[in-house]
């Protein structure tokens, strides 16, 4: 549950960039900046002195690169910081490294401010985010791949967890999940909930993941159930 203020970390590199990401944050009323961070280090012992709704991190820093760190802060916190990562590279591999470790976002430098914040407001709430011209890219690249067993632990889930999975692997937020399934958003939250304690995962990113590792959808599937091999 987040407050009507949303807490955030800003970490990167450059001082230039990250006091204009501290500025932007600041202006608006219903975000807070706790700390800002230097490198991946710093980022983490940021987050475990107070513990953030959310990391802007940016993904190359010296000593620990932001991808370490995002997959520590994400395992310390049991996914309840979520970290959006920022680059100025459109690479497949950074953006795959970060939400296999567990990131909710990943968004290029030259996003427009109002879609940073639009970002930091969207993984506040507990939804994922990606920069659309990468997404589509980015799920064929984890179909193609196809190498993840994950049947014994799908299995675990009841009929309506595999809904709400199946859902959120097709980019639906709290609300559109609600929506469609007929639930109340909190009925939603607390299925998403059992689905990663079961499959041992802490964010919405890496749920996406593994439902198209596995094979359990395909991009452009439409069919709500999985298909018999899965």
């Amino acid at each position: 549950m987040h407050s009507a203020e949303t807490t955030v970390v800003v970490a990167d590199d450059q001082a230039t960039i990250r006091a204009g990401l501290v500025a932007l944050l600041s202006a608006e009323p219903d975000l807070r900046v706790l700390a800002e961070a230097d490198d991946g280090d710093a980022a983490v012992a940021a987050v475990r002195r107070r513990p953030p709704d959310v990391v802007l991190m940016d993904v190359r820093m010296p000593r620990k690169d932001g991808i370490a760190a995002a997959r520590e802060i994400v395992a310390e916190t049991d996914g309840a910081t979520a970290v959006v990562m920022l680059t100025v590279h459109d690479l497949d591999e950074y953006v795959y490294a970060g939400l296999r470790a567990g990131a909710s976002g990943f968004l290029l430098k030259d996003a427009a401010p109002e879609e940073l914040l639009k970002a930091v407001r969207t993984v506040a709430a507990g939804d994922a985010l990606l920069a659309p011209r990468i997404t589509k890219r980015l799920l064929r690249r984890f179909a193609s791949l196809g190498v993840r067993d994950a049947r014994s632990e799908l299995a675990a889930l009841t009929d309506r967890e595999l809904d709400v999975l199946l859902e959120v692997a097709r980019g639906g937020s709290n609300a559109e999940i609600a929506r469609n399934l007929g639930l109340a958003e909190l009925t939603v939250k607390s299925h998403l909930y059992h689905v990663m304690q079961k499959l041992h995962l802490n964010s919405r990113t890496q749920l996406v993941v593994l439902a198209y590792e596995t094979g359990l959808v395909c991009p452009g599937q439409v069919d709500r159930r999985p298909r018999a091999s899965a």
